[in-house]
């Protein structure tokens, strides 16, 4: 008997249907993030810096320079990827013939990458781009004292909004228009209540207009370099806003203190908000972008994901940035990180463990937590990646390698 339908069997005896957390698995795409494969660079000003609080760390050789070099590598990683996938996209990322003002952008600067998704298969969301940029300069774009520069921001998310939707007509699959601002200060502000106060006309301008084939997300963040002080779109402002305003509330893993669990906060806020959008990251100090690995706190994010039963509610995204190793590996290392913790999850024997949760018998729940923990993942993973056509094991290093000497090296 092979590996597999020994491992079949054995969560059977747990009451997990492994064909269905297969399936489940089979069906849920992860957004691969486009700035992972050159810093997030973009090719408005690929000279630029980034600002924002974002900060790329390390030079690797091979970065893409081109959106044809940023396709292609995206296209290595994702052979080596079970699964489905998506595409998530800056709006510093337009394929334009002239400079075209971030507030003008239209669908027709990204259709290429839109043709592209439909010859992959790959759904498409879409970010504004509210950095790096003369206009953010200061650190402030939608809460801006100035009404000229906060109106330019608000043409620019209007204009993503439009393009997002697009995008998810063409492609028949809804694209999550993601908005996150920089807005910050540096050392102890005397105004809290006016930068917030302007951020929240802002946001209602944004959306104010119906887009069809959009779903659309908020993201807060805690603080970064030069906004270690005070932040204006905090996770309690964008948590407010999402709940009145009906959009999906976005929560990245690297934008909350170190001892703070995500997966504690999903059950709370999925009683108030629509649904959230997960940004699957790594933060080690603070949010520092390091590659997702299948770690204790991703684990427990997609375990409270599958548990709550909010797996209808949640887009999936990565959003880290690691300069430092090969880009398409990084692409791969995390995005295989994020699969094996949803099919882990899937694979957990829940109803057992409430069971002995809902009888008072804690000490079965605890001990049978445990014992589950050597349930043969390992076995269904390889199941997966085989039904899917990838390598199950580290043998697609050897593809990236061979990549890396006669495409990335040359650039």
């Amino acid at each position: 008997m092979d590996a597999f339908t020994l491992a079949k069997q054995r969560f059977a005896d747990w009451g997990v249907d492994v064909d269905q957390a297969l399936a489940a698995a089979q069906r849920t795409p992860v957004s691969l993030h486009c700035w992972q494969g050159d810093d997030v660079g973009g090719f408005e000003n690929p000279s630029g810096t980034l600002g924002g609080g974002l900060q790329a760390t390390g030079n690797y050789p091979g970065k893409a320079r081109t959106p044809d070099e940023l396709r292609s590598d995206l296209e290595q990683a994702i052979r080596a990827i079970p699964g489905a996938c998506r595409l998530n996209l800056h709006a510093i990322y337009a394929e334009t013939s002239r400079p075209v003002p971030r507030d003008e952008l239209a669908f027709e600067q990204f259709a290429g990458w839109v043709d592209w998704c439909a010859d992959q298969g790959l759904g498409f969301d879409f970010n504004p781009t509210c950095f790096s940029h003369p206009l953010a300069e200061d650190g402030l774009t939608l809460s801006h004292p100035d009404p000229v520069v906060r109106a330019f921001w608000v043409r620019h998310c209007q204009a993503c909004r439009r393009i997002g939707g697009e995008a998810g007509r063409r492609l028949e699959s809804p694209s999550v228009v993601n908005v996150w601002i920089p807005d910050a200060s540096k050392d102890t502000p005397v105004d809290r209540r006016g930068p917030r106060e302007r951020l929240l006309a802002a946001l209602d301008e944004v959306f104010a207009e119906p887009v069809a084939h959009t779903v659309d997300a908020v993201e807060s963040k805690l603080f970064g370099i030069g906004a270690e002080s005070y932040t204006v779109g905090s996770h309690e402002f964008y948590l407010g806003y999402a709940a009145t305003r009906k959009t999906m509330l976005c929560l990245d893993a690297g934008h909350f203190h170190p001892t703070e669990s995500v997966a504690d906060k999903i059950s709370a806020v999925m009683a108030f908000v629509p649904g959230i959008l997960l940004h699957v990251s790594r933060g080690v100090r603070w949010d520092s972008d390091h590659v997702v690995i299948a770690d204790d706190p991703t684990r427990a994010i997609f375990e409270e994901v599958v548990r709550g039963g909010y797996l209808p509610r949640v887009a999936i995204g990565l959003d880290y940035f690691d300069a430092s190793i090969n880009r398409v590996a990084a692409w791969i290392v995390g995005t295989r990180a994020a699969k094996k913790c949803l099919l882990n999850a899937l694979l957990e024997p829940t109803a057992r463990l409430r069971e002995a949760e809902a009888s008072g018998d804690f000490t079965a729940r605890l001990a049978l937590m445990e014992e589950a923990k050597n349930l043969p993942f390992g076995a269904v993973w390889e199941e997966f990646c085989s039904r899917s056509g990838v390598a199950p094991g580290p043998e697609w290093l050897d593809d990236v390698r061979r990549y890396e000497r006669d495409v990335l090296s040359q650039r």
